[in-house]
């Protein structure tokens, strides 16, 4: 009788370490927008407030960032870009409900797994949750004395950033909104197939610090530094405020950004993907 021979190594994964397949990402996307979709209503809205805060302080960290007058254009930008990402790594590991992020929940509907009235609310409630976050960290921050930092630097920075997108026209705004949802959601996706914290910042960070880079707009972080901008003004911080910092202004930022969003996210990934990999199975 012949000895067995001693068992070689473990078979490398196909897709490389332990992260999941795309296949299996496509799977986990599908099964996670069945049940963020069936969210109980006050879990959903304060899951979703959490969210708004929590891309505030991405935000927040970009503006400071793009308030130092010894970096260059591209400095600021990538390096603004590489801060901004803490927002959705709070959001993916911390646990919350993000809008933008939230557009991949067309794979579910889709598949006919969630009623297009279980995607709208989710959708509705989450960016109403978002909104009230932001706004609540806007408020917070406008009495903290961030807005002083860097020799009042810090709050002439979000006012340029937030005149910068009051004044851009609606077909500007919703394309831009949908170049930087295919950015959330593929990082959104690609944080999906991490087993581990490290493996999801890896995931985020590149394509949330490009599209922060290329300058897109985030319906959620304008949520948060628009308003700012507006309690610099209401509160009479500053004397010279562009005239396009409004509620009306924010309003014509937000609409064409959000649904840029949607179509970024929810049709350039998660219909893209669907029809890849879960068209015409059942599980």
């Amino acid at each position: 009788m012949t000895t067995p021979p001693p068992p070689g190594p473990p078979a490398v994964p196909l897709y490389g370490f332990d992260a999941f397949s795309p296949q299996e990402v496509s799977e986990r996307i599908e099964r996670i927008g069945v049940v963020k979709a069936r969210l109980p209503l006050a879990r959903m809205l304060m899951l979703a407030a959490l969210a708004g805060a929590f891309i505030g302080f991405g935000a927040l960290s970009f503006v400071l960032v793009a308030s130092d007058p010894t970096l260059g254009f591209a400095a600021k930008r990538v390096l603004g870009g590489a801060v901004f990402s803490l927002g959705l790594l709070l959001v993916v590991v911390a646990g919350a409900e993000l809008f933008t992020g939230n557009n991949l929940l067309v794979m579910a509907w889709v598949s006919g797994r969630i009623r297009t009235g279980e995607l709208l609310r989710n959708w509705a409630v989450v960016l109403l949750g978002n909104a009230l976050g932001a706004a609540l960290l806007a408020f917070l921050v406008s009495l903290s004395g961030h807005l002083e930092m860097n020799g009042g630097l810090v709050r002439e920075t979000y006012l340029a950033v937030a005149g910068a997108k009051t004044s851009i026209g609606w077909g500007q705004a919703f394309v831009s909104g949908i170049l930087c949802n295919a950015l959330v959601c593929l990082a959104v996706w690609m944080a999906t197939a991490g087993r581990s914290v490290v493996d999801k910042l890896v995931a985020i960070i590149f394509p949330i610090g490009a599209f922060v880079a290329a300058g897109f707009e985030h319906s959620v972080a304008n949520l948060y530094l628009i308003p700012t901008a507006l309690l610099i003004e209401w509160t009479g911080m500053a004397t010279a405020v562009p005239d396009s910092i409004s509620l009306a202004g924010l309003a014509g930022n937000v609409i064409p950004v959000a649904l840029g969003n949607v179509v970024g996210g929810g049709l350039g990934v998660a219909a893209v993907y669907w029809v890849i990999y879960r068209q015409g199975r059942t599980a």
